[in-house]
């Protein structure tokens, strides 16, 4: 579903930040050779994480899902000089495809990939994050929430993807076929009951939620 008509969509992204070169090779890259290339962040989101890196300046930052590396390009774009960027995902055949571009650009120095289960490689982690972007296998998206919260500093922000499924977390009773759909309709309603927390969710692409961890 798009929340918004393509004509609305095209003056949006002629009338903000144009993605860099490597961004934009990247995107075509992605949509050229790469399985559900609608999985990218691609253009506006791109800016969003962009923007949110650049206004919190995060020393450190965790990435759950790392597809073919654009979104942790964009979210490293305001990270501190000596800050690491910790990016998580299973995907073995694209690993070095992705490391590739990360070589590339001049942020390999603070991007570190970790090939793995992310349930087994958060609880392996020992930093403090200021950032955190999670846009994996939805099943787990409870999961995951609990297990890097702790791990986020007071003020920080957690960015969740896909929170509306294509709208229809509205009629969940509708959509029971559509697993994905129940998930994240109870990832919602579990965000909402939290305590020291608090949460917006914005109709961008598919949804995303911005999380600010607050004092205890």
């Amino acid at each position: 579903m798009d929340f918004l008509n393509k004509e609305l969509e095209e003056y949006i992204e002629h009338h903000s930040t144009k993605e860099n070169d490597l961004l934009s090779e990247l995107n075509r890259e992605t949509w050229a050779k790469v399985l559900m290339p609608r999985m990218l962040s691609g253009h506006i989101q791109g800016r969003v994480l962009s923007l949110l890196s650049n206004l919190t300046k995060p020393s450190n930052i965790i990435e759950i899902g790392t597809y073919t590396g654009y979104s942790a390009l964009c979210l490293a774009e305001g990270i501190q000089e000596d800050g690491v960027l910790v990016t998580i995902d299973k995907d073995k055949e694209l690993f070095e495809k992705v490391n590739s571009f990360f070589k590339k650009s001049n942020l390999e120095k603070n991007i570190i990939q970790k090939l793995g289960i992310a349930l087994d490689v958060i609880p392996t982690l020992d930093l403090k994050y200021d950032l955190v972007f999670i846009d994996a296998d939805k099943k787990n998206y409870i999961n995951y929430f609990d297990m890097v919260l702790p791990l986020v500093n007071v003020g920080g922000i957690i960015i969740v993807d896909n929170v509306l499924w294509s709208g229809k977390v509205t009629e969940p009773d509708k959509y029971q076929n559509d697993k994905i759909a129940v998930y994240m309709n109870e990832f919602n309603k579990y965000i909402h009951s939290q305590k020291n927390i608090s949460n917006l969710i914005l109709p961008i692409r598919d949804g995303l939620t911005l999380i600010t961890k607050n004092e205890n």
